[in-house]
C-alpha cells in the first residue's frame, strides 16, 4: 500500500526541483537519501525532508522498515505564483512573477 508525503509552497520553481526529482526517482529511500546529503542546493535539502516525512508516515501506517521501501513516484507541481511589480525607466513598470511549487513523494514497500 502507497504512502504519501508532500510539501506545499516550497518557494522553489518546478523547473528547478525537476532534475533534483529525477536523479532520485525508483531509488532505495536511504540511497535517495544519501544521494542527495551530498548535492549542494538548497532545494536537495527540502526534497529529502519531504522522502523523509513519506519513510516516516510508511513506518508510522505499514510498520515497514526505511531499508524496505521504494520511491514509486515523486513529482513536483505548480503552486501559487507571488506577483509583485518593478518600476522601470520612463515612468513604466515590468512585472515579476515568484514561481512556487508543491512536491509530492510516493513509498512503497519493495516487492521481493
Amino acid at each position: 500500500m502507497p504512502v504519501k508525503a508532500v510539501a506545499a509552497n516550497t518557494g522553489y520553481s518546478v523547473k528547478k526541483i525537476k532534475p533534483i526529482i529525477d536523479m532520485i526517482r525508483g531509488m532505495n529511500v536511504e540511497e535517495a537519501l544519501n544521494a542527495l546529503r551530498f548535492l549542494p542546493s538548497p532545494i536537495a535539502a527540502q526534497v529529502a525532508k519531504v522522502v523523509q516525512s513519506a519513510a516516516a508516515n510508511a513506518e508510522n501506517e505499514l510498520f515497514a522498515r526505511a531499508s524496505d521501501l521504494r520511491i514509486t513516484e515523486i513529482y513536483a507541481n505548480e503552486g501559487p505564483r507571488a506577483k509583485r511589480f518593478r518600476a522601470r525607466a520612463r515612468g513604466r513598470i515590468t512585472r515579476i512573477i515568484r514561481r512556487n511549487s508543491h512536491i509530492t513523494v510516493v513509498v512503497d514497500e519493495e516487492v521481493a
